[in-house]
């Protein structure tokens, strides 16, 4: 009864707080159960600490720590995230926009890795911290990647122009696996051993998961494909992601690359058999992971906004804070500025300016940091550690909160300048 006990609560505070904001301050769903999670937290440690019996911070986190969020992200509903994210992908667009995307998926979060991870070595050896450039590196690739759900949950609602839009959610999808891969390696730098070295931890990890997802996958799709019971295909689906994150993290494989990689193939497998003229229907296979999407993400947010009291823990908590979000916004924009260099033509008409602007604004980070950041615990020390955490809580919340709740103000900015241009 523990576990059920503890989703009540969370399911509670997903129901309710959902419910207060449609109803009254009708802000974007995730932004919603963050804040007002935070907000919740704030009061229960403000009302302990001032007339309970609670002697230290530290205390109160233990108690208000309803869920393990290690064990429910990173060993539990990662996989299926993931998966729910990348199984709608529209590839005819894709083809389309092909080019942008993979920029943007690849260059611009190889380079804003690099940039952040230099910006932050810098900041912490001024502050006499003296983290290594290969931590420094890896923290970068944590943060790296934006996050699909916000981004276009808070972005649809501002009916951008289909080219624009569609580009900011591939871009938000394909650099999961791309942020991973990069995690991969520079944490390769940072654990190699003498008999280990980088592209080895690089070629097992990134490849083998790759293999992994794919042959999983092409074997699920064979029943799935030849049934046509609903219940058995979306069965079929669940047993396809989640044998594959099993698989990769008994052998030593990124799981959240597999579970990208049986998405996208699971979505390229429907196009390819509609192609031959065998169109798959699958109403409820959509709907069952658009609600487990919804259902997963909003637990998440939940637990991220009780969870940000953490950042608690970190030394030099608010002057990191800080330094981490001015340094992500820098790589960010830094790594766009690049980027768009190698694209002659960018969607919808906008010019370079507005492109990197809205695009800078619009990175924001989720669950995967989040994720990501916690599997570094066994490679740093106690404080490394909650200083790599405290920053991307940081981070996390600044770009969900702050930039989430300001991107439309942002974006009207930007479309009024490009309607004034054109007159």
């Amino acid at each position: 009864m523990e576990f059920l006990g503890k989703f009540v609560f969370l399911l509670a505070f997903v129901v309710l707080l959902g419910y207060f904001n449609e109803k009254v301050t009708k802000l974007t769903h995730e932004i919603s159960l963050m804040l007002f999670s935070f907000l919740a937290g704030s009061v229960f440690l403000v009302i302990e600490v001032a007339f309970g019996n609670i002697s230290s911070v530290q205390v109160f986190l233990e108690h208000v720590q309803v869920f393990d969020l290690e064990m429910f992200l990173v060993k539990g509903v990662l996989c299926f995230m993931l998966f729910a994210g990348s199984c709608h992908m529209r590839l005819a667009d894709l083809k389309k926009y092909a080019k942008g995307v993979t920029v943007l998926s690849v260059v611009a979060t190889f380079l804003g890795a690099v940039f952040y991870g230099l910006l932050f070595y810098g900041a912490s050896s001024l502050l006499g911290m003296h983290m290594s450039l290969p931590v420094c590196l890896m923290f970068g690739s944590v943060v790296a990647p934006t996050d699909p759900i916000a981004a276009t949950s808070i972005l649809k609602k501002f009916n951008l122009p289909s080219g624009i839009g569609f580009t900011i959610e591939g871009e938000s999808l394909f650099n999961d696996g791309v942020g991973v891969a990069l995690f991969v390696c520079f944490s390769g730098l940072v654990t190699a051993q003498e008999n280990e070295g980088v592209f080895l931890v690089l070629m097992r990890e990134l490849f083998g998961a790759v293999l992994v997802g794919g042959v999983v996958t092409a074997v699920c799709f064979l029943v799935f494909s030849r049934t046509r019971d609903e219940a058995r295909q979306i069965f079929t689906s669940l047993l396809a992601v989640s044998l594959s994150y099993l698989l990769c993290d008994a052998l030593g494989f990124s799981g959240a690359i597999a579970s990208v990689v049986c998405g996208i193939l699971f979505s390229a497998f429907r196009d390819w058999q509609g192609q031959k003229g065998m169109p798959m229907e699958l109403v409820q296979f959509d709907g069952f992971w658009e609600v487990l999407d919804n259902l997963l993400n909003s637990v998440l947010y939940v637990i991220l906004g009780l969870s940000f009291l953490h950042i608690l823990q970190m030394p030099y908590v608010f002057l990191l804070s800080l330094v981490a979000i001015v340094a992500n916004l820098l790589a960010r924009s830094g790594s766009l500025g690049i980027s768009v260099l190698f694209l002659r033509e960018l969607p919808d008409g906008y010019d370079r300016g507005s492109f990197i602007k809205l695009l800078t604004w619009g990175g924001l980070r989720g669950g995967l940091s989040v994720a990501l950041a916690m599997s570094t615990r066994p490679m740093l020390d106690e404080n490394t550690y909650y200083i790599v955490l405290g920053c991307t809580y940081a981070i996390v919340f600044f770009t969900t909160i702050v930039q989430g709740l300001s991107m439309k103000k942002v974006y009207q900015g930007i479309e009024n300048k490009r309607l004034s241009k054109c007159k």
